[in-house]
């Protein structure tokens, strides 16, 4: 089969770039699984083992989709005029404006994100691991972490460095700046948090490593969470609040859920858990082959003029944010 994956940001990806690292994870597994794929992404993008063909956004997309394709997957939504004579979904990788309808073939990364949308189709995101440095899960743990964009107030890394403070812990903080002025003034002055900007590579893999535990406050529904996996990776638990998917990725065995600033910094002080278990959920359950593998099993039924969904998906609720206790319960 061939492909075309098509989305809005270059490949490969640097630094950051979460949903575009599970892309560029998924477009690996299907070659590796004897599929072609083409990228049709932004001209300064490459690869060495897919086609790039450059997005021109000048142009309709249906002109851009080339006739020896067999299935386009479109990593953002194409919108209610698109047309197009090949087979065709649309992953949607965050949480959609209230009303606004998606494309009957859409599919989400988690089941409480498509049952949020009146949607059934669901695929969780997976990570080659291969790509990750080495885990020794005997390494020494020497503070918390937070990870994620600290300008998105949903993201709630205020809520995560009052944790670590009731707590008496470190916290690094990746993803933020010690003074942030975009949404809003905060300035941490504590010594005991230390701020990492948007990081990667060996200085993210080396944060992650010597980490007790991911604290992640979130105050939205989230997605999918792939902070979350990559610390279950390297071994750390994760301390959030029960939203969106987070009950699904987080078992009983690699950490704890709450909405209160208290329960949260007591379970970090008091809670144990096996760095092992972290690693091997992540391992079995949010690895880039299993996820090229239940994507495989979508195309098959989008080939075979299957709907995806009963309806055209729309997200169910108006955004708010979730409550966040902080005061002892």
């Amino acid at each position: 089969m061939h492909i075309l994956i098509c989305n809005h940001s270059p490949v490969p990806v640097f630094a950051y770039g979460g949903t575009e690292r599970v892309i560029w994870d998924l477009a690996k597994g299907l070659v590796s699984k004897g599929h072609q794929v083409s990228f049709l992404v932004p001209d300064n993008s490459h690869c060495p083992f897919a086609r790039i063909l450059p997005l021109n956004p000048r142009k309709p997309l249906k002109d851009q989709i080339p006739d020896d394709v067999d299935l386009v997957h479109f990593h953002f939504n194409p919108g209610p005029a698109f047309e197009c004579n090949k087979p065709w979904l649309m992953t949607q990788h965050g949480n959609s404006i209230p009303d606004e309808f998606l494309p009957t073939n859409t599919v989400f990364v988690s089941a409480n994100h498509a049952q949020r949308h009146g949607a059934q189709c669901h695929v969780y995101n997976g990570l080659d691991w291969t790509a990750y440095s080495p885990v020794d899960l005997r390494a020494e743990r020497r503070h918390f972490h937070f990870l994620g964009k600290a300008a998105w107030r949903v993201k709630n890394v205020q809520g995560a460095i009052d944790v670590a403070k009731q707590a008496h812990v470190p916290l690094v903080v990746m993803g933020g700046k010690r003074l942030n002025l975009k949404r809003g003034f905060r300035f941490t002055w504590s010594r005991n948090i230390t701020f990492l900007g948007m990081v990667g590579g060996d200085i993210k893999f080396s944060t992650l490593q010597h980490s007790k535990g991911l604290v992640f406050p979130v105050r939205w529904h989230e997605p999918f969470g792939l902070a979350v996996i990559e610390s279950l990776y390297f071994g750390s638990p994760v301390f959030c609040t029960p939203y969106g998917a987070l009950p699904e990725i987080v078992s009983s065995e690699c950490g704890f859920l709450s909405d209160g600033l208290t329960e949260l910094s007591e379970a970090i002080q008091h809670m144990q858990f096996d760095p092992r278990a972290c690693h091997q959920r992540a391992v079995e359950l949010f690895n880039a082959e299993l996820m090229t593998n239940r994507y495989l099993a979508v195309y098959e039924r989008i080939m075979s003029q299957e709907l995806l969904n009963n309806a055209q998906p729309m997200m169910q609720e108006p955004f708010v944010r979730l409550p966040w206790r902080r005061d002892a319960s």
